[in-house]
């Protein structure tokens, strides 16, 4: 599958919409028309597809979008659409730090857990941290309407206005959240996180190029190795180390666009010493190598 020429512009443009004023969450409706060239993402970013059609391109493959059509994105991951035709794009984006900080506690809520740490995780081993759900008529409109209050907010630059936007966004993921969970039979709605999980998730991030292995972990938290691995995988659909492997990747992405830092040391940085490893994991979740994507993505001058 051909990947789009690249446009380190757009990553440019959120970049610069994140610096001024503290402003670290974002929303704007846009439009989209003919192809807009691959993309990357060193931010949480989900799209709603309000009018027009297209198709939507990632290492998932080609997807045809329409209006109520939601993307999402975790940091790293890239995309691309292509054929738009009068399409309008909703884009709720928001940085690492918010997930990390202000909303860490969404890992223990069922279904904000789904949605933001482990749903675009779930599906295949592929995913590249991609999701794409829809939404009905009720909920594109109340998402609407919740987008549209964040992004008039973001008029407001000023630290003291952070708290409201990270509210307003709260208020917007709670839209997709009650979506989910009316998509779901009791038997697939997402259990309650086990906090040895959470706990797990969070050593990972503050720690990431320990050379972790599943005992030492499990020794850590003080919990039966063959336990927590069960309880990880109902709570993310991966196991601890494949969901480790998915953190030092997206970590990766983030590292390889900052500065020229040589792709070695990268992968040192985040845990991957052995260069040939690290290029065969960061290929396997994103679709490139790590060459190419800095060459695709990185934003010059």
């Amino acid at each position: 599958m051909s990947v789009p020429g690249s446009a380190p512009e757009h990553r440019l443009r959120f970049r610069e919409t994140f610096a001024g004023g503290d402003l670290r969450v974002a929303a704007a409706e846009v439009p989209v028309s003919g192809d807009f060239v691959a993309h990357d993402h060193d931010f949480l970013e989900i799209a709603l597809i309000t009018a027009g059609q297209g198709v939507h391109r990632s290492i998932r493959g080609d997807q045809a979008l329409g209006v109520g059509d939601v993307v999402i994105l975790r940091p790293g991951a890239w995309h691309a659409y292509l054929q738009c035709r009068a399409m309008r794009v909703f884009n709720c984006c928001f940085q690492q730090e918010v997930l990390h900080r202000e909303l860490a506690w969404t890992l223990e809520d069922p279904l904000l857990s789904h949605l933001l740490w482990s749903g675009a995780l779930r599906e295949q081993r592929s995913s590249g941290g991609v999701a794409v759900l829809h939404l009905d008529a009720p909920a594109q409109r109340a998402c609407r309407a919740r987008l549209a209050r964040l992004s008039r907010s973001c008029a407001n630059r000023g630290p003291e206005y952070r708290a409201q936007r990270v509210g307003l966004l709260l208020l917007f993921l709670g839209e997709l959240a009650r979506h989910v969970a009316k998509g779901m039979t009791s038997a697939v709605v997402p259990p309650v996180v086990h906090p040895a999980v959470n706990r797990a998730i969070r050593l990972f991030q503050t720690d990431l190029a320990r050379e972790w292995s599943l005992s030492e972990l499990a020794s850590a938290l003080m919990i039966d190795e063959s336990y927590l691995g069960r309880r990880f995988k109902s709570a993310t659909g991966l196991s601890p180390l494949t969901y480790l492997a998915r953190l030092r990747a997206e970590q990766a992405a983030t590292l390889l666009l900052r500065d020229e830092t040589p792709i070695a040391i990268i992968g040192r940085e985040v845990g991957w010493p052995d260069p040939n490893y690290f290029a065969r994991r960061f290929r396997a979740h994103f679709g490139l190598s790590a060459t190419d994507y800095r060459r695709r993505f990185a934003v010059r001058g």
